[in-house]
């Protein structure tokens, strides 16, 4: 990304929170919530989710207010300059592509850098959700010690597996925008629990082939992918795998639970975007759930 343009659609936050007194369970269980909630994307809905099922969410009484101190040092520059040059390659990208397709207009998302905390469209969230989209506010967060802690929580590091993260973001933006993902959820709504699930999966799979389609458009655009990068991504992939964190966590699979698709799964979707950058073979809709 060395030399690349960076977006003015970022909205640095860092070193400010809600002011309000927390109420709820505390900041813990990390492990199990946060790496589930890791690369998942989805809207903060399915986040609150993950956390409050297992009594972890911390919300914040109404506050406009922002507080807090916060010294970025040289690797914190530089994941923000980073974040910002992944951004500005998906909003390249992605105009480009919805011009192709005759889509109309890209219209591109926002991101929201913070630290700790952060008040978005779709109530607050703590560091402990993970990079997350929210769709009524059409915007992306992320605290970027997420990313510091990537290798040492699930062995996944490197430039390009952040650039996934934030890749997946924009994936469920431009569902957003193509009327997938809002129709999603409206279905997901009617249905028992394990029937959304499954519907959850398929958007999470979808978000991933298109954060390859990125990849490998971004590519074109750029020669932007590195010995080494495709792997590191893919290795992400394999490691938030629902099948693989509940092994993790519980030490079992619960299939009926999953949300976000096993390891192979997200690693085929990923690698067929990456493979091929034709959005046209990303229905992850179609097929029937057993063979996705």
């Amino acid at each position: 990304m060395d030399g690349r343009r960076t977006s003015g659609n970022v909205d640095d936050r860092r070193g400010r929170r809600p002011s309000g007194k927390m109420v709820g369970g505390g900041l813990v269980g990390i492990v199990l919530i946060a790496v589930v909630t890791l690369l998942s994307g989805g809207s903060l809905t399915d986040v609150i989710s993950n956390i409050g099922n297992s009594g972890q969410l911390s919300q914040f009484s109404q506050s406009t207010e922002y507080s807090g101190d916060f010294t970025p040092d040289a690797e914190d520059q530089r994941l923000a300059e980073f974040a910002s040059q992944v951004l500005a390659g998906t909003e390249d990208v992605w105009t480009a592509e919805f011009r192709r397709q005759g889509w109309g207009e890209y219209e591109c998302p926002k991101m929201v850098l913070f630290s700790g905390a952060v008040s978005s469209g779709c109530g607050n969230a703590t560091s402990q959700s993970g990079p997350f989209y929210c769709p009524a506010d059409r915007t992306v967060y992320i605290d970027l010690d997420f990313f510091k802690d990537m290798g040492r929580q699930i062995g996944a590091d490197g430039d390009f597996a952040y650039a996934y993260v934030i890749a997946h973001e924009v994936g469920h933006h431009v569902q957003q925008l193509l009327g997938i993902l809002p129709d999603a959820h409206e279905k997901m709504s009617r249905m028992s629990e394990k029937e959304a699930n499954q519907i959850s999966v398929r958007l999470e799979l979808q978000a991933d082939f298109l954060a390859g389609v990125w990849a490998n458009l971004d590519n074109k655009m750029f020669n932007s992918i590195e010995p080494g990068d495709v792997e590191n991504a893919i290795n992400a992939a394999s490691k938030i795998g629902d099948d693989y964190l509940q092994k993790k966590a519980y030490g079992r699979e619960i299939p009926d639970s999953f949300n976000h698709g096993r390891s192979q799964q997200r690693v085929n979707w990923l690698t067929k975007g990456i493979k091929t950058g034709d959005v046209s073979q990303g229905d992850t809709f179609t097929p029937a759930y057993s063979r996705l």
